[in-house]
């Protein structure tokens, strides 16, 4: 695909967020805030994807939907801190399914640190070094990377980190396939008619 292809698939650029996400006003706020088309869909994992429209086709036709890059957010350290406790099993097989697909897996916590963690500033009961221990482990087995945000910040970094990462696979041929192209880059119809 050339650049001016991606610059036109990209004007479809959408966020797609995962039904279990609750829709709160706080969430509505940062949908706003995306400041693109946000729709709902089941994700096998994570909380957001991105998604494209390539020769007229969504990029993602089945549910649930298996992307590429996700991203999984969570409120505070307090909601991170009870998925690294008591709903370990549940978050760990989440996780799993993400490093199965070969997803690439953002973390995004909203108004907490890491330091946040280190000093305990939060309500759980959770150890601070355990809270750190298990936190980097995951990062270490599941190639996860964490960003820390306030909250009003969070839309915009989703649509920062999925915007770029869709465009990088654009960019690298990725969904070349789905155009048409072979995989030197030319269209397959018309290579046929040389060929014929």
């Amino acid at each position: 695909m050339d650049p001016f292809e991606i610059s036109e698939i990209l004007e479809s650029f959408e966020v797609i967020v995962d039904t279990r996400e609750q829709a709160t006003p706080k969430a509505q706020e940062r949908y706003a805030a995306i400041g693109v088309p946000v729709r709902r869909a089941t994700l096998s994992y994570g909380d957001y994807c991105a998604s494209v429209r390539i020769n007229g086709e969504d990029l993602y036709t089945k549910n649930p939907i298996k992307a590429p890059c996700v991203i999984e957010r969570k409120m505070n350290l307090d909601e991170l801190a009870g998925c690294l406790g008591r709903s370990r099993d549940r978050f760990k097989r989440e996780f799993e399914r993400a490093q199965a697909a070969g997803a690439k897996t953002y973390l995004l916590v909203e108004d907490g640190s890491w330091e946040g963690i280190i000093q305990h500033r939060y309500r759980s009961r959770f150890r601070p070094a355990a809270f750190l221990a298990s936190l980097t482990a995951w990062c270490v087995r599941y190639d996860l990377s964490i960003i820390f945000c306030r909250s009003g910040t969070s839309g915009k970094l989703i649509r920062e980190i999925l915007y770029r990462d869709i465009k990088e696979r654009l960019e690298r041929g990725e969904y070349d396939e789905r155009e048409g192209l072979d995989k030197t880059g030319s269209r397959r119809n018309e290579s046929l008619a040389v060929e014929g």
